[in-house]
């Protein structure tokens, strides 16, 4: 045989027990991290199963996958899903419009000022959002509106205080050092400022956008004919355990799937920023 010809199925074979050994550790990594998820959930089959738990409060994991994909396959999950998006979409980009330019003036242009209104603004961040519903109602009606500025509202105080941190904890010999060099105004803003304030500024959206989804579902059980929380009050009202269950880990897992999207977005854009050790 070919010397050539050998040495390249020693390469392709290497490179197959390379991606072999690969997809095993994934798929490995994968069933250890979730461990913990799987037993749960097997104990969880086993208690309604042998009585431990009784089925008419609490319904087993086989039975609400069954009324999960049958949601699924009827369309009207997706369909609730989308109402709750866009809900959540409006209220927290309207919160991020408000919220980026206020914590960027307050943090870095007008510091007395900020002095000044910190306290109020932290007060007003403490507030219980679920004690407003009735001053939403009143101001906005049950309709959409009521809902998109329940959203701003609770979206809004992470956003704009964790700006004004981020931009208030920049260096302030970064900023000497960018001045000595000739940089200055958009600038220093601009590759100076805002990159030191980004990981604050990132804590802020992320913390915003898992706030309004949550918030939402609370939202929609009062004034609302669609949505998961509506799904969630109505399949309680009626009894319906498999499905109110089945709601309750779509949104379970609409959560972990926002959470997971801003860690890949913080990953990539805050590449820079040093990891925490691993012990």
């Amino acid at each position: 045989m070919d010397a050539s010809l050998k040495k390249a199925w020693a390469v392709n074979g290497a490179k197959g027990v390379a991606q072999g050994q690969y997809l095993l550790t994934w798929a490995l990594n994968i069933l250890f991290g979730n461990l913990s998820i799987l037993l749960f959930v097997l104990l969880w089959e086993l208690a309604c199963r042998f009585d431990f738990v009784p089925q008419t409060f609490i319904a087993p994991p086989s039975a609400v996958l069954g009324t999960l994909w049958d949601m699924l396959t009827a369309g009207t999950l997706f369909k609730h899903i989308r109402v709750s998006f866009f809900r959540s979409f409006y209220g927290f980009v309207l919160a991020a419009v408000v919220a980026l330019p206020l914590g960027f003036l307050l943090g870095g242009w007008f510091r007395l000022f900020e002095r000044i209104m910190t306290p109020v603004l932290r007060l007003l961040a403490e507030i219980n959002p679920f004690s407003l519903f009735p001053v939403f109602i009143v101001f906005f009606g049950i309709g959409e509106t009521s809902k998109t500025m329940m959203i701003f509202w609770v979206c809004l105080w992470p956003i704009l205080l964790n700006t004004i941190t981020g931009i208030q904890n920049v260096d302030g010999l970064l900023v000497k050092s960018a001045r000595s060099m000739g940089v200055d105004g958009r600038d220093l803003f601009l590759k100076v400022i805002l990159p030191a304030a980004s990981p604050n500024v990132f804590h802020g959206l992320r913390t915003g956008a898992g706030v309004a989804f949550f918030m939402l579902i609370a939202a929609e059980m009062m004034g609302a004919s669609s949505g998961l929380g509506w799904l969630v009050f109505y399949s309680q009202i009626n009894y319906q355990i498999p499905k109110l269950f089945a709601t309750t880990v779509t949104i379970a897992a609409l959560g972990l799937s926002l959470n997971f999207l801003f860690g890949v977005l913080e990953n990539r854009w805050l590449s820079w920023k040093e990891k925490p050790p691993q012990y």
